[in-house]
């Protein structure tokens, strides 16, 4: 045998075949253990965009039902393995957060982890009671419509802020603002009250004095105006007509009034026995404005009173074709008479109450 050929054998002996073949599938296997985790962390995993909502104090197994429920990931197991890895399950941050189409394991494990929560818009507008302003707020923000009742109707926030129970609807001012989901009921008082001192700037405050009304007062006026009228192209004559009233001492003698003493805004016809009831806002019986606002006045109907219309107007009555406007007379003859027009016209749809 050639030395040469001795040597390259003594080299290179001959390698079991099996050796071989388990050598190569250990590396198919760890190839595709390295694809596997590749994909796990890099590739896609959203089934259904969405958005989910992580309450405070959520464990790792509400975040996955939370998921599963609305069906976001495609790939459960590489989330698990990603989320294990990054130690979600001890970093779990509450939030609402937006999943959206093309996000891997890794960006949806980062977005969570960091509490890289998308913002909600809260929006709430025509509401008159403070019961239905937690109902609408909760909708938006984690606290439930309970809780924030509760902080609503407690007498200490009420002075905390400089409200009283009665007109503490005027820190309010329906709008859209931006907040996220897991702002407390605490965080959103103290929104509200910068929202009203930024709107009740000096500018304005200047105008309400002018009017000689402070700013709760052209707020509860505001709430009386947005009842009687929705049409905006109105509301500065309404306004200048309240004003009127206000400044000859005259009673507002405001439907809208009586229904929020009573609690029923479905009355069509306000009667002599609505009339009768002993509240602050019956302001028929009572002379004067009522404690407070009788619903959220939006900025359009503050506005319309800070620039109310000069008009020689102390009645209005709503027209007969039902249109939503008004008739308005300087003297009582002529308000009877549209009384008249009205009320002919309810009974004629036999509207009685």
């Amino acid at each position: 045998m050639d030395i040469t050929k001795k040597s390259t054998l003594m080299l290179f002996p001959r390698v079991n075949k099996w050796i071989v073949i388990i050598f190569v599938i250990a590396l198919s296997v760890a190839g595709f253990r390295g694809y596997q985790i590749y994909s796990y962390i890099f590739e896609p995993n959203i089934l259904s965009p969405g958005s989910i909502k992580i309450p405070l104090n959520a464990t790792y197994e509400q975040v996955i039902d939370s998921l599963k429920k609305h069906d976001i990931i495609m790939n459960y197991k590489a989330f698990d393995w990603v989320a294990q890895r990054k130690k979600y399950p001890q970093a779990i941050k509450p939030g609402k957060y937006l999943l959206d189409k093309g996000l891997n394991t890794n960006e949806i494990l980062n977005m969570l982890r960091s509490g890289n929560q998308i913002p909600v818009q809260v929006t709430f507008n025509n509401l008159r009671f403070i019961n239905e302003l937690a109902g609408a707020v909760s909708k938006y923000i984690e606290p439930d419509s309970v809780e924030l009742l509760r902080k609503f109707s407690d007498p200490l926030i009420h002075e905390k802020f400089g409200f009283t129970e009665s007109n503490f609807h005027c820190m309010f001012i329906p709008n859209t603002y931006e907040f996220y989901w897991t702002t407390t009921a605490d965080q959103f008082l103290e929104r509200m009250s910068m929202e009203y001192k930024h709107f009740w700037n000096e500018g304005r405050k200047n105008e309400a004095l002018a009017l000689g009304l402070t700013p709760e007062e052209v707020m509860t006026v505001a709430s009386i105006v947005q009842e009687e009228t929705n049409k905006k192209d109105e509301k500065p004559t309404v306004a200048g007509l309240y004003i009127n009233r206000i400044k000859r001492g005259m009673p507002l003698q405001a439907d809208p009034t009586v229904k929020f003493a009573l609690g029923n805004f479905r009355i069509k016809r306000v009667l002599k026995s609505h009339l009768e009831i002993d509240s602050p806002y019956n302001t028929y019986k009572y002379p004067g404005l009522p404690p407070g606002p009788i619903n959220f006045p939006e900025i359009s109907s503050i506005e319309a009173v800070l620039h109310a219309t000069k008009t020689p107007y102390i009645y209005m009555c709503a027209r007969q074709d039902f249109s939503g406007y008004h008739n308005f007379s300087k003297n009582l003859s002529g308000h009877n008479e549209n009384a008249r027009k009205y009320k002919a016209a309810l009974d004629s749809l036999e509207i009685y109450q």
